[in-house]
């Protein structure tokens, strides 16, 4: 790699930034990214070597799932000696969820994987795209006084913010910052420049030499249950005992507070039992799990774990990731508890 030139690698995975407009029929049709340069040439000015590798065909991001997050962190770590940095171009969507998912299948990462969208097509006349694309690849470039990556772990860039990938979750479908992180500081702030904020970026204890490791098996038996008032027993204990599953994301009120029924606790109480792994996560954008309150504290002597801060994507891919690594229930519990990437805040 080229001291004086960096070299990125674009993963086109789908979405709107990735459609222009056909000037015949006026429809939206996937970018030929082969072809950036052409299309935004302002990209000529950073003076970077970029590749590309898109998906074939190109996907909208609702049909996003865990084999393509498998294909993405292999496009990663087959490429990884290659390229000074990545960029993950993602429908809006499900971007959360990718990126809590990708930073948890890539293990070591020194080098910064920015993922990014729009909410208007790159060809229109007021598009994001443009200038999302353009900032996440000088992200991408960035490095520190001392030439190392700037950004060594998962993100996302969306206008004016770069969000740690596992802490953001979409909070717009029409803005242009979309995205937010309630919990966890942006790590960087862009204006007439781009702002680190150095004290809250992913930094590593381990060697800089230690290979990247990438996990490609994810176990999909999981699933969120969002309560509600109202929520039947029997609708409940159905739920609980769905065939297969392994772990579920309970998502509760304010700071983890759940009916105090005794019904309602032996369900969770006997789900435990049965092996099931109960993560409880609240349903609030901003705050976390604690056992301040009798309704929270009976749900965690019922066997439910605490999610504390975690978002509802990083909580359900890190199950699924815990999960196809072939921990234990037991285990899983034990690392939930964990900060593994920096999904969430631990407190003395």
């Amino acid at each position: 790699m080229s001291p004086t030139q960096p070299r990125i690698l674009l993963i086109y995975t789908g979405g709107t930034i990735g459609m222009i407009e056909n000037p015949v029929t006026r429809a939206l049709e996937p970018f030929d990214f082969t072809h950036l340069i052409d299309n935004v040439p302002k990209m000529k000015m950073l003076n970077y070597r970029i590749d590309n590798i898109s998906f074939e065909p190109p996907i909208d991001s609702s049909d996003m799932n865990p084999q393509h997050w498998v294909d993405i962190t292999r496009a990663i770590e087959q490429n990884y000696d290659k390229y000074d940095g990545f960029v993950v171009l993602h429908g809006t969507d499900t971007m959360a969820y990718t990126a809590s998912a990708l930073s948890f299948m890539l293990e070591n990462l020194r080098k910064p994987v920015i993922i990014t969208g729009s909410q208007l097509p790159i060809g229109e006349v007021r598009t994001d795209g443009e200038e999302n694309l353009i900032t996440a690849v000088q992200i991408a470039a960035a490095r520190t006084s001392d030439g190392e990556p700037m950004v060594q772990e998962v993100a996302i860039l969306f206008e004016d913010y770069l969000w740690r990938g596992n802490r953001a979750t979409k909070r717009s479908a029409d803005n242009f910052n979309a995205f937010k992180s309630h919990n966890y500081p942006e790590l960087a702030k862009i204006g007439l420049g781009i702002n680190f904020h150095e004290e809250a970026l992913m930094r590593h204890s381990h060697s800089p030499h230690t290979p990247l490791k990438s996990y490609c098996n994810l176990n999909t038996s999981v699933m969120v249950i969002d309560l509600f008032p109202g929520l039947r027993p029997d609708i409940l204990r159905h739920q609980l005992a769905t065939p297969g599953v392994k772990g579920i994301v309970l998502k509760t009120y304010g700071a983890g507070n759940a009916p105090t029924a005794q019904w309602f606790t032996e369900a969770v109480k006997e789900a435990v039992e049965r092996g099931v792994v109960v993560l409880n996560v609240t349903q609030c954008v901003n705050g976390s799990v604690s056992r301040r309150y009798a309704a929270g504290n009976a749900l965690a002597c019922a066997g439910a774990i605490s999610g504390g801060d975690m978002t509802t994507e990083a909580a359900l891919t890190k199950l699924m990731f815990l999960f196809g690594a072939g921990y234990t229930p037991r285990r899983v519990s034990e690392l939930l508890g964990v900060s593994l990437r920096g999904e969430i805040t631990l407190h003395p």
